[in-house]
């Protein structure tokens, strides 16, 4: 069974203060998107990558792929207007009748590879698979500026990418989802409408989200670690 990767790189970045999309800032002498993808290129598991990138960028993103030589991007595929809408546009342009679909943020450079063989061997068992870690703080429920409960933090996980899933169960995901909003990611749209257990490999704290001008910062300093 074939490993695909979709990598969600057509967010705006708005967040981030910058005149361009946050994959495209450069840290440690390449673009975010240059590292996410490296890690992927270089994994003998992954067979093909699928990009689904800013429309406007796209050209962009192709001087990319050419400069670097990528072998294993199949598909360059232009994003919708919402990260559904996106992971939507990557999964559907798999016509397998089956495989392992491997679902990324491209702001998250600092993927190790152990997790995303963890997550492989993961989908031998189970249909869906989500990458968390524990949460450090306590977390609140809130009603206004008013505390209406405080879950038991060993209880609770920060969830992280990639999700990962057998091709037909995030299908299904999105068909019966197709109309509704309210899911903020993958693993969501299996859990609301019982597509099976979704298991949790554990992630890192270093596999962190590029969303604010600190974690440009962050990443920059990370990369200076041995």
């Amino acid at each position: 069974m074939k490993n695909y990767v979709i990598i969600l790189a057509s967010g705006t970045g708005s967040r981030c203060g910058s005149d361009i999309p946050k994959q495209f800032i450069k840290i440690a002498g390449k673009t975010i998107f240059e590292h996410t993808i490296g890690i992927f290129e270089g994994l003998k598991e992954i067979d093909e990558i699928i990009v689904v990138i800013t429309p406007e960028y796209k050209h962009f993103a192709q001087e990319l792929i050419i400069k670097n030589s990528y072998k294993k991007i199949s598909k360059l595929l232009n994003g919708g207007s919402t990260r559904k809408e996106s992971s939507y546009i990557g999964v559907f342009s798999i016509e397998d009748s089956e495989a392992n679909v491997l679902i990324h943020d491209c702001a998250r450079p600092f993927l190790s590879e152990q997790i995303i063989k963890n997550c492989i061997n993961a989908l031998e068992k189970y249909d869906a698979v989500d990458v968390a870690i524990p949460s450090s703080d306590t977390i609140i429920k809130v009603k206004g500026n008013i505390i209406e409960s405080i879950p038991e933090r060993k209880y609770l996980k920060r969830s992280q990418t990639p999700q990962c899933f057998k091709l037909s169960t995030i299908k299904k995901a999105h068909e019966l989802s197709k109309n509704d909003n309210s899911c903020t990611d993958d693993c969501s749209m299996v859990v609301k409408y019982g597509l099976g257990e979704v298991y949790v490999v554990e992630g890192d704290s270093k596999n962190i989200k590029i969303t604010y001008p600190e974690d440009v910062y962050l990443a920059d300093r990370l990369f200076q670690l041995p």
